[in-house]
């Protein structure tokens, strides 16, 4: 790549880094960094200060070094521990590169974990992201500020994984394995896979786990326009399928609708959030609905 093609090639990506930038900063400031703030508890408690005992106080929560020193009971006082890790679980496998509305999936899914990563500094929260296909292909540490943020976008942006398979059981793992303290992760995905239950229940139980379910109208039924050439990026293959049989499409249409009943048992079933996003509609309402069932329930 000679030198003027580089910095073309640059200028274009800074171009969409800053785009997203501007549309993701605002939307996480106006709309998602108070459902956020709520929605995502910290770790825990900590402490902050003492002051007297008052009728009514917990007993227990007598500070009886301060309370001997000045002869009168004190209580200590805490505060909710509120920094958080936050991971990004980013499906990088070659069937989110199609879209037929809006958007292709993995833009969608780039805007979606953008406004994420915002909302995320906003509350002094850690970010850090893991790029998975069947395999894991980037792990960025987590880290707080601006910049690491626009670096994660410019990843998102530009990057070009080494497989086009997808294994969501790896990622899941990874996460397991690597993040030693208990985080949020965002699984964004088109979950167009099988055989993660496993590893979706054990994360789950050491990590508040949340599953971001990106699709695009046209995987949900086959259009009747007689034979089709249909190409899997997967599994680099290409097959004929006749679409004017409505043998054909109802199958189909049998097969997705089983898939999403799976997802949704399993989601339920290892106490997982989920949200659904279609790449022909707004992802704004639907990651305010998620925060808001989420707040409904602290």
């Amino acid at each position: 790549m000679n030198s003027k093609h580089f910095f073309v090639e640059s200028k274009d990506i800074f171009k969409k880094v800053r785009k997203i930038e501007i549309k993701t900063r605002g939307l996480s400031s106006q709309i998602f960094s108070g459902h956020y703030h709520s929605s995502f508890k910290g770790r825990g408690m900590a402490f902050s200060e003492v002051r007297e005992y008052q009728y009514g106080d917990d007993i227990r929560s007598i500070d009886w070094n301060v309370t001997a020193r000045f002869n009168h009971p004190y209580v200590k006082i805490f505060e909710e521990e509120r920094e958080l890790t936050v991971m990004l679980l980013i499906d990088v496998s070659g069937s989110n590169e199609f879209g037929t509305r809006q958007q292709l999936k993995e833009e969608q899914m780039t805007e979606i974990a953008a406004v994420l990563a915002f909302s995320a500094i906003q509350n002094n929260d850690k970010v850090g992201v893991i790029f998975f296909s069947d395999k894991i292909e980037k792990f960025i540490t987590p880290k707080k500020g601006t910049s690491h943020i626009l670096r994660i976008i410019r990843e998102l942006i530009d990057f070009h994984p080494e497989s086009q398979k997808t294994n969501i059981s790896e990622g899941l793992r990874y996460l397991t394995n690597a993040i030693k303290k208990r985080c949020t992760a965002f699984v964004i995905s088109d979950f167009i896979d099988k055989g993660f239950d496993n590893a979706l229940k054990i994360a789950s139980r050491k990590h508040d786990i949340v599953a971001l379910h990106v699709s695009d109208k046209r995987e949900m039924e086959l259009p009747k326009m007689g034979l089709l050439k249909v190409y899997n990026k997967e599994t680099n293959s290409k097959i004929w399928v006749d679409s004017s049989s409505q043998k054909v499409r109802a199958n189909y249409k049998k097969w997705w609708v089983e898939h999403e009943n799976y997802l949704n048992t399993l989601f339920l079933k290892s106490g997982v959030d989920a949200a659904h996003f279609s790449t022909d509609e707004d992802y704004v309402n639907p990651l305010v609905n998620l925060f808001r069932r989420r707040e409904a329930r602290f």
